[in-house]
């Protein structure tokens, strides 16, 4: 009897420039993944980079998620804001509404949320703004998914409100042994060696397990698995992704 294949989303966070200013090369990785997030303009994005980015998933069939997160345009979202609970559902929903706004314009939906930096770091264990988010979902239908991390304090108001909740690893990032995030500010914290980002995207994926940074195996049972479009190489990395999981008989298919 063969045995199911094993089903993988590989998801990109994409749009992230702003005016003249540009970050990554959205259009080569749009031909790589299956879900494209699209910055919504927190902490990066402009209405004519959300149309662009969307106009490119829309071309390929790409899936898209908003990527939604503190308005941090100079810190580029990934500096964590004490923020009012209120405050946040509303700049949510702000974000969430412009991008599907855009998408109705170029012919695409937007099928789920994925918080950006920071953000998605706080709603690993702060209980009071993973509160917040999910108002923010149930006020915008309770039908768009939330991509967030295996243990994080989100899934479980996510869950009981009725949101899908897809569970993500990162292909190109270090983790503890706690399965959270290595910090940034640490060294290693990004993968930007080939061998080692194919080799950590194909354990994740047929393993379900990611090394942390003491060695110790972490278990990491995810459906989707994000490449950051700004990792030095990016569009190399992602390709490379792909074709190993190809090769190891992964099948590539959006999540949402």
């Amino acid at each position: 009897m063969t045995a199911d294949p094993v089903l993988l989303d590989l998801n990109a966070d994409l749009g992230e420039g702003f005016g003249d200013w540009s970050m990554g090369d959205d259009a080569a990785m749009l031909d790589v993944v299956t879900t494209a997030n699209i910055a919504c303009g927190g902490h990066a994005g402009d209405p004519g980079t959300m149309r662009s980015a969307l106009r490119g998933a829309a071309a390929r069939g790409v899936a898209v998620t908003a990527h939604v997160a503190y308005p941090d345009l100079q810190g580029f979202g990934r500096r964590f804001l004490d923020i009012s609970p209120t405050e946040l559902t509303d700049l949510v929903i702000v974000q969430v509404g412009g991008l599907q706004a855009m998408a109705r314009a170029e012919g695409t939906t937007v099928r789920g949320v994925k918080p950006h930096g920071a953000l998605y770091n706080a709603l690993a264990h702060h209980d009071a703004q993973a509160a917040a988010v999910v108002q923010a979902l149930r006020e915008l239908g309770g039908e768009l998914s939330l991509l967030a991390a295996p243990g994080a304090a989100v899934l479980a108001p996510a869950r009981t409100a009725g949101i899908n909740v897809v569970l993500e690893g990162f292909a190109d990032r270090a983790y503890l042994s706690d399965g959270t995030l290595l910090p940034r500010s640490r060294p290693g914290s990004v993968l930007t060696d080939t061998n080692a980002v194919v080799d950590q995207a194909l354990e994740i994926a047929t393993g379900r397990r990611v090394r942390a940074d003491d060695g110790t195996w972490v278990g990491l049972p995810v459906r989707s698995l994000c490449l950051h479009g700004d990792t030095p190489g990016a569009v190399e990395l992602a390709r490379a992704v792909r074709n190993g999981l190809a090769g190891a008989g992964v099948q590539l298919e959006a999540a949402l």
